[in-house]
């Protein structure tokens, strides 16, 4: 497994998981979430989550 393959694990698995805290946050009630906004967190896993396909994609290019 190359590094690119690790860093789209990486960077899917932390997207998951910030935008699994944002939600859980935002059904609380809680509109901030350790000094940010959970829409900003939000927008900020989609983004880890983009990364990680974009890495998985290079993968794939890369094999052909």
């Amino acid at each position: 497994m190359n590094a690119l393959h690790k860093l789209g694990w990486i960077g899917g698995l932390a997207g998951v998981a910030l935008c699994a805290a944002s939600v859980a946050a935002r059904l609380a009630g809680n509109f901030w979430l350790g000094g940010f906004q959970t829409g900003t967190l939000l927008q900020g896993g989609i983004a880890a989550m983009v990364f990680g396909c974009f890495c998985f994609l290079a993968v794939l290019m890369e094999r052909r």
